[in-house]
C-alpha cells in the first residue's frame, strides 16, 4: 500500500480528522464535512480509512526482535479498575537492574504502535511498561475507532489510578532500579504530565508528546525534569502551552520544550499520514538522551 503523508491532504481535512478522533465531532459529522475533499472517485469514508492507522508500518522493533525480551504482565490497581495488564519490555542482554519508563498510549488503548514504542524504549536501555487502559473492557480491540469508543466509555478517574498503580508496579519490579520516567502521546502526553505531579517523588523524568497541560497548582507539585514536545500545527493542544510554561517557570520546574514547525498532532505515530519522519526522529533522539541523562545511576 502506498504510504500517504500529511502533504497529500488539505490541512482543513487533517483538522477535521483530529476533531473526530478526539471526540469534538462524531463520525457522521466528519463524513459530512469531509465530503468536499472526496474528489477523483474517492468517498469520505475512503478518506477516513486513508487517514487512519496502518499497523503494517508499526514495526521499527518487531515483536520477534531477539534484542528485546517482552511479555504481558498483570498488576493490581485497587483504587482504579482492579486487575490490569500491560506490555513489559527490556533488553534481552540486560545485566542488573535498569531505570524504568512508563509508556502511555493515545486515547485508544495499547495498539501495535505503542507496543513498538515500548520495545524501542527497551532497546535504548530501559525496562519499559506500557499499560492498556482498555484491559478492564477486554483490551485493545484491534481497531482504533472501536478503541476510542471503548476508552471514552471508561471512568477517567479509574484510568488515572490505573496508570498511577502501573508506575508504582514498575518501580518495584525485580528488573527496575526504581528510577522512573514516563513518555506518553496525545492522551498519554497528558497522562505523563499528570504522573509527574501525582508521583513527584517517583517520576524523575517525563516526556509528554502533544499532551494536555495540568493546572498551575498541580504543576507546582512537579519535582522531576520535563522534556515537552508539541506539533507546530496543533492549535488545539498548543493553546494551553503559554499558561503551562508560566506555571513551570513560577514553580522552578526544570523543563525544556520544543515546538516542531509545520507538523501535525500525532507526528510521532508512524502508522498514519500525520507522521513526520524528521520531527519524529529528532524528538525521539532527544527523548532517549533525556532519559539517559536524568535516569542515570
Amino acid at each position: 500500500m502506498e504510504r500517504k503523508t500529511a502533504k497529500d491532504f488539505d490541512q482543513e481535512l487533517l483538522y477535521l480528522y483530529d476533531f473526530y478522533v478526539h471526540g469534538k465531532i462524531d463520525r457522521r459529522t466528519f463524513l459530512e464535512r469531509s465530503a468536499k475533499f472526496a474528489v477523483g472517485g474517492l468517498t469520505a469514508a475512503a478518506l477516513l480509512q486513508m487517514l487512519s492507522p496502518n499497523y503494517a508500518f508499526a514495526a521499527q522493533v518487531p515483536q520477534e526482535d531477539n534484542r528485546v525480551k517482552s511479555e504481558y504482565l498483570k498488576y493490581q490497581s485497587p483504587a482504579g479498575s482492579g486487575e490490569m495488564r500491560g506490555l513489559c519490555a527490556r533488553p534481552a542482554n540486560a545485566k542488573g537492574k535498569l531505570p524504568g519508563v512508563i509508556v502511555v498510549h493515545e486515547n485508544r488503548g495499547l495498539n501495535p504502535y505503542i507496543e513498538d514504542v515500548a520495545r524501542r524504549v527497551a532497546l535504548a536501555g530501559f525496562v519499559a511498561f506500557a499499560p492498556d487502559a482498555l484491559y478492564p473492557a477486554g483490551g485493545y480491540p484491534g481497531n482504533d475507532e472501536k478503541g476510542v469508543e471503548m476508552q471514552r466509555a471508561l471512568k477517567p478517574e479509574n484510568i488515572i489510578e490505573d496508570f498511577v498503580a502501573a508506575t508504582e508496579f514498575l518501580s518495584k519490579h525485580a528488573d527496575c532500579n526504581s528510577k522512573m520516567g514516563v513518555v506518553g502521546f496525545c492522551f498519554g502526553g497528558g497522562m505523563a504530565n499528570r504522573l509527574a505531579w501525582r508521583l513527584p517523588n517517583l517520576i524523575k523524568a517525563a516526556a509528554p508528546y502533544y499532551g494536555g497541560q495540568p493546572k498551575p497548582e498541580e504543576t507546582a507539585k512537579i519535582k522531576g525534569a520535563l522534556l515537552i514536545h508539541y506539533a507546530g500545527l496543533d492549535t488545539r493542544v498548543n493553546a494551553g502551552w503559554p499558561a503551562y510554561e508560566g506555571a513551570l517557570k513560577a514553580a522552578g520546574v526544570k523543563y525544556e520544550a520544543f515546538i516542531y514547525p509545520d507538523v501535525n498532532h500525532g507526528f510521532h505515530n508512524d502508522t498514519t499520514p500525520r507522521y513526520d519522519k524528521s520531527a519524529a526522529e529528532l524528538s525521539w533522539g532527544r527523548t532517549v538522551e533525556f532519559f539517559k541523562k536524568n535516569l542515570a545511576s
